[in-house]
């Protein structure tokens, strides 16, 4: 998966926010359990925010060049639909470059 390591060619900041408990961050929790690792290895000077509250919903958000942000709302994806969600966040980076 190549795009994982142009996230920081890409992005200015990833932040990840979930709930510690609830149902529905559970497969947040699990995406960053496995992936954050291999995120920050391969892209170690960017910012990767993991933010941890109770009861706030799942979300992604990417911040872009000049203070553009976008967000995506994680409720209801599995681990894999995170991960396409997350490329498409890099790919609509890529695309504000042009």
């Amino acid at each position: 998966m190549a795009w994982r390591s142009q996230l920081s060619k890409n992005l200015k900041e990833l932040r990840i926010l979930f709930c510690q408990t609830s149902p529905a961050s559970a497969d947040a929790r699990v995406f960053v359990e496995k992936n954050y690792k291999e995120l920050k290895t391969l892209n170690p000077k960017l910012p990767i925010l993991i933010r941890e509250a109770r009861g706030v919903e799942p979300q992604l958000w990417a911040r872009y060049d000049f203070g553009v942000e976008r967000g995506v709302r994680l409720e209801g994806m599995n681990e894999g639909q995170i991960s396409k969600a997350l490329k498409d966040l890099v790919k609509a980076g890529e695309a504000l470059k042009a």
